[in-house]
C-alpha cells in the first residue's frame, strides 16, 4: 500500500550529501586509539547510518535486497548502480533516483520496498565496531530511543550541523523523526526495526504516520508484536532472585506518596542546588540554593513564571508549553539565565545551566536539575558564583579546575606556536635570502663553481680540453663614443646585450665577461658534449642575425666581427673581493686573434672548430684568402681564413629562416640528449 504522504520524486530537493561535508572532521586515521576503542566518531558514524547512510552502504543493502526479492519485484534489479557511478553520486542523489525507479516500478510498494532496504542496510552494515556503538545507547528499546535523541542533539552541535534531520523520544514507545526527505523517513522505519531485532532480541510493530502541521516530521509509534500489551520497557531481562531472603527487620514497604519522601526539600535544595520544579502552568514552586540565592528577592515583585527567568535556548524550536516539554524530557536541556525586568545590575546575566528535565508524573510537575555551564574560573566568577556554588558530586568542579590547567597549557602552546611561527618566518627569510645569494653566484660563475663557493670549499684551477671559445666586437665602436654620450652607448649595449644574454641560456653556453664592446662565451666547462663547438657556432650567427634589430644613435646598423676557436683552456677562480672565473691559456689568445682577424658581420673559425663543426653537416663556409699577418702563426695554412656563412639543417626546407633552422637543430639535441 502507497504511503497518502509520499512524495512524488520530482519534489524532492537534491542536496549535497553530508556525509561528504563531515567524512573529513570523522575520520579515523588520525586516531591514537586502538583499532577496537569505541569513540565518539564510530557513534557519530553509527547515527549517520541512520540519517545519511553512503553511497558505498546503500548500493551493499540494494545488492542484498535485490539477491532475497528478485522474484517478488523482477524489476528491483534496477536499482543497483555501477560501483563507478554512485561514488561520483551525492548521497541524497542516488536515494532520490531509488524513489524515482520505485515510483516507475510499483508506487504502491515503494514504501513497501524502503522499509526492508533500511532493513538490509542495519543487516549489511551495522557490524562490528558500529554494532557497538549502537548497543551503547541502552539496554532496552526504550532508553535507545531516549539516547538516540540526546545523544544525536549534542553531536549536531558540537559539529555545527545546520542539517534538517532530528530524532525527539515523545513518550513511551514513540519517536519524532524531522527531515525533509520521505525517502530517508521510510528508510529510518525498516533501520529501527531490524536494529530492534539485532540489540534486544525482539521484533515490534512500527507504524509511522505525519505530524499534523508540520510536513518534515514523522512519529514512529512502537508495540510489541507477539504482546502489544506488554510494556516496551519489558525488553530489559528479569532480575535473578537472590539466594537469601533479606531479614524481615530490613524489609519495609515503598511509598509512591511524595510526602512519605524521607528526605526534606530544605536538603534536597541544598544537595541539589540547581535545580527548580515547575507546575503545569509553569510557574517556580521550588528553587535551589543556587537558584533561590540569585532570584528569591525578586519574586515576590515579578511573579513565578519561569518564562521571566530563563532563556530556554535547547532543545532548539521548543515552545513554552506544558505538555510539549514533557515529550522533550530525553533532550539535554540548555537553559540561560535573564535578569529579571527592571535589574540592571544582576551577575548572571547570560549564565547557562545545562541538564535534564525530568516529569514528575506524581505531582504532575516538571523537575529540572543541571549545572553551570563554564569555562574556568574567570566564568565562575564573572557570573557572582563561587566554587562552593558548585555541590561536591557535580563533575562541574573538576571541569573548571582542568579547565584552568587546559588553559595554561593553551597559553603556553599558545606562545610556543608563535615562538615557531616566528622562527619559521625567520628561516624562510633567510632561505630567501639564500635563495637570491645562489641565483647571483650562478648569473656570475658555472653551476658546479657556484655550489663550491656558497658551501665554502676550495675550489682548484683546472684544465678543459676541446672548449669553444668565442671572443666579439663593434665595428668602429671608438668612432661611435665620440660621437654619443655615455647615456647613449650604456643603452645601446644593454639592448644588444640584453639579446646575447638570452641566448647564452638558449644554448646553454657560458658567459665569460664583457669588456667594453667585447663579448666572450665559452662551452665546454664542467658539460662537455660533442655540440659544443655547434652551440658557440649557432650563437654567433644569431649575434650576427640580432645586430641588424639594432642601430646606432646615429641611426646606422650595428656591425660586429666574430672568432671563435677551440682548444684547451685552463680555468680557475681569480680574487677574493669580486671574484672572477677566468679563462687561461694559448687557445684564448689564438681566440683573441681570430676575432680580431675578423671582419664586419663575419665569423672567423679557427681550423680546430671547422674539424668540430663538419662532423655534422649542414654548417656552410667560405674560405678566402687572407694576409697571413691576420692569422695566428701557429697555423700551417696561415693563408686561408675560414668565414662561417650560415647554417642549413638537413631536414628542413633550406628556403626557411636561418633561426628555425637552428632551432630545429637545438630541438633535436635536446631530444636526443648532448653525448
Amino acid at each position: 500500500m502507497a504511503c497518502p504522504f509520499f512524495r512524488r520524486a520530482d519534489s524532492l530537493t537534491r542536496q549535497p550529501s553530508v556525509v561528504v561535508e563531515h567524512g573529513a572532521n570523522w575520520a579515523l586515521e588520525d586516531e591514537e586509539l586502538s583499532d577496537d576503542a569505541l569513540t565518539l566518531t564510530h557513534l557519530q558514524m553509527a547515527i549517520q547510518l541512520l540519517t545519511a547512510p553512503s553511497n558505498e552502504d546503500l548500493n551493499t543493502a540494494v545488492t542484498s535486497l535485490v539477491a532475497k526479492y528478485r522474484q517478488s519485484w523482477p524489476n528491483i534489479h534496477k536499482l543497483k548502480l555501477d560501483p563507478n557511478t554512485f561514488k561520483s553520486c551525492a548521497n541524497y542523489d542516488y536515494l532520490g533516483d531509488i524513489q524515482e525507479l520505485l515510483l516507475k516500478m510499483d508506487e504502491a510498494s515503494a514504501s513497501e520496498i524502503l522499509v526492508l532496504l533500511g532493513e538490509e542496510l542495519i543487516t549489511c552494515c551495522c557490524t562490528g565496531i558500529i554494532e557497538r556503538a549502537f548497543r551503547c545507547l541502552g539496554t532496552d528499546l526504550q532508553e535507545f530511543l531516549g539516547s538516540l535523541d540526546g545523544v544525536y542533539d549534542v553531536l549536531k552541535l558540537q559539529e555545527d550541523d545546520v542539517t534538517d534531520t532530528g530524532f525527539v523520544c515523545a513518550g513511551e514507545g514513540e519517536l519524532i523523526f524531522t527531515s525533509e526527505r520521505p525517502v530517508i523517513a521510510w528508510l529510518l522505519l525498516g533501520s529501527l526495526k531490524a536494529l530492534t531485532r539485532m540489540l534486544y532480541k525482539v521484533d515490534v510493530n512500527i507504524k509511522i504516520e505525519p505530524v499534523e502541521g508540520d510536513a518534515r516530521r514523522y512519529r514512529y509509534l512502537f508495540s510489541l508484536v507477539k504482546d502489544s500489551s506488554q510494556s516496551m520497557l519489558m525488553s530489559r531481562p528479569p532480575a535473578v532472585a537472590t539466594a537469601k531472603p533479606l531479614p524481615e527487620t530490613v524489609q519495609r514497604s515503598n511509598s509512591s506518596n511524595a510526602s512519605d519522601l524521607q528526605m526534606s526539600s530544605a536538603n534536597f535544595c541544598k544537595m541539589f542546588p540547581w535545580h527548580f520544579i515547575m507546575n503545569e502552568q509553569l510557574e517556580l514552586v521550588q528553587l535551589g540554593r543556587g537558584f533561590s540565592k540569585l532570584y528569591k528577592p525578586y519574586l515576590a515583585d515579578f511573579g513565578c513564571l519561569a518564562s521571566t527567568y530563563f532563556d530556554f535556548k535547547r532543545p532548539k524550536g521548543l515552545t513554552m508549553k506544558f505538555r510539549d516539554i514533557v515529550r522533550r524530557t530525553y533532550t539535554p536541556f540548555l537553559i540561560g539565565l535573564m535578569s529579571p525586568p527592571g535589574v540592571d545590575d544582576f551577575p548572571a546575566v547570560g549564565l547557562e545551566i545545562k541538564g535534564q528535565m525530568v516529569h514528575c508524573p506524581e505531582s504532575n510537575s516538571l523537575l529540572f536539575i543541571g549545572s553551570p555551564f563554564l569555562d574556568g574560573l574567570d566564568g565562575l566568577t564573572c557570573n557572582g558564583l563561587f566554587i562552593s556554588d558548585i555541590p561536591l558530586h557535580d563533575a562541574t568542579r573538576e571541569v573548571i579546575l582542568v579547565g584552568e590547567q587546559a588553559r595554561a597549557q593553551d597559553g603556553l602552546r599558545r606562545r610556543m606556536d608563535k615562538l615557531k611561527s616566528s622562527i619559521e618566518e625567520a628561516n624562510s627569510a633567510v632561505t630567501k635570502e639564500r635563495k637570491k645569494n645562489v641565483s647571483l653566484l650562478h648569473l656570475i660563475f658555472p653551476a658546479e663553481i657556484a655550489e663550491k663557493l656558497w658551501l665554502g670549499s676550495s675550489i682548484d684551477a683546472k684544465t678543459y680540453p676541446d672548449v669553444t671559445i668565442l671572443f666579439s666586437d663593434i665595428v668602429g665602436f671608438t668612432s661611435i663614443c665620440s660621437r654619443a654620450t655615455p647615456f647613449m652607448v650604456i643603452s645601446m649595449l644593454e639592448g644588444l646585450y640584453k639579446d646575447f644574454d638570452e641566448f647564452c641560456d638558449l644554448f646553454d653556453v657560458y658567459k665569460v665577461e664583457t669588456i667594453g664592446d667585447a663579448y666572450c662565451v665559452a662551452s665546454g666547462l664542467h658539460r662537455a658534449s660533442i655540440y659544443d663547438a655547434h652551440k658557440v657556432a649557432w650563437m654567433a650567427l644569431k649575434m650576427i642575425d640580432a645586430c641588424s634589430k639594432h642601430i646606432t644613435h646615429d641611426g646606422e646598423q650595428i656591425k660586429m666581427r666574430i672568432g671563435l676557436h677551440t682548444g684547451t683552456v685552463l680555468a680557475g677562480v681569480v680574487g677574493r673581493k669580486m671574484p672572477r672565473y677566468c679563462l687561461f691559456g694559448h687557445s684564448v689568445t689564438i681566440a683573441n686573434k681570430f676575432e680580431s682577424g675578423s671582419e664586419a658581420l663575419k665569423i672567423n673559425v679557427s681550423p680546430t672548430t671547422k674539424n668540430w663543426l663538419t662532423k655534422h653537416e649542414g654548417f656552410e663556409f667560405d674560405l678566402q684568402p687572407r694576409d697571413p699577418s691576420c692569422l695566428p702563426k701557429e697555423f700551417p695554412n696561415s693563408g686561408t681564413c675560414y668565414f662561417l656563412e650560415g647554417f642549413r639543417n638537413p631536414a628542413l626546407d633550406s628556403s626557411l629562416p636561418i633561426v628555425e633552422h637552428i632551432n630545429a637543430a637545438m630541438k633535436t639535441i635536446s631530444e636526443g640528449g648532448d653525448a
